[in-house]
């Protein structure tokens, strides 16, 4: 626990406090020697970075509670996880970074739910950066993340619905196609135009709308 006190720049007693409240986990032991590892420093370290960015050790407690109940990427990814998507890894340093403020239990717990984060060892990860990128603009534009995420779920709700209109729409009239996902792949542009095309005529017709009704 000294030599673990010292390499994360704190005291044995801060130590002993975060492990009392469950914020590191317990040492691996032999005998009566307490083995720590680079996992418990990594831990210690971020917990030391959270507080700097203003979090409370109860609200980091939260956070780690959430992480650690939190579903295993390779889970992610295995259920049928983003094919074109880029996975980002970040720390919980990063992620707090990314949206300022905003990373509480209940907004990590909705993300982790959704599908967007999942945990790797000591590291989070994203599994879109597109969608990383474009959350983290709004809520810097001002956009609560909660909101963000309850309109991430709502779109996830009628992307499932295209999807299976798409794919039903091929099982119809190219039999076979829709079962191969070389064949889908070659296809999934003519889908993704598509529905860009309408959501870009749709906020058209809804900003027109509105400049009538004002």
């Amino acid at each position: 626990m000294e030599e673990l006190a010292k390499e994360a720049g704190i005291t044995v007693r801060t130590v002993r406090f975060y492990r009392e409240r469950g914020l590191i986990p317990p040492p691996r032991r032999e005998g009566r020697i307490a083995w720590y590892d680079e996992h418990h420093l990594a831990r210690l370290r971020t917990i030391a970075a959270l507080l700097e960015r203003g979090h409370t050790l109860t609200g980091i407690a939260s956070l780690t509670e959430a992480f650690e109940n939190g579903r295993d990427v390779g889970e992610l990814l295995g259920m049928g996880g983003p094919s074109e998507e880029t996975p980002v890894r970040l720390t919980p340093e990063e992620l707090a970074d990314h949206f300022a403020g905003e990373v509480t239990p209940e907004n990590l717990a909705a993300a982790l739910d959704l599908g967007y984060l999942g945990t790797d060892g000591d590291e989070i990860v994203h599994i879109s950066r597109r969608l990383l990128e474009a959350s983290a603009t709004l809520v810097r534009k001002g956009v609560p993340l909660a909101a963000v995420l309850e309109a991430g779920r709502q779109v996830r709700e009628h992307a499932d619905v295209l999807a299976e209109l798409f794919l039903t729409m091929l099982d119809t009239h190219l039999p076979g196609t829709a079962g191969g996902n070389d064949d889908i792949d070659k296809l999934r542009p003519l889908a993704k135009s598509v529905v860009e095309a309408e959501l870009s005529m749709a906020l058209d017709r809804r900003l027109s709308d509105r400049s009538r009704g004002a």
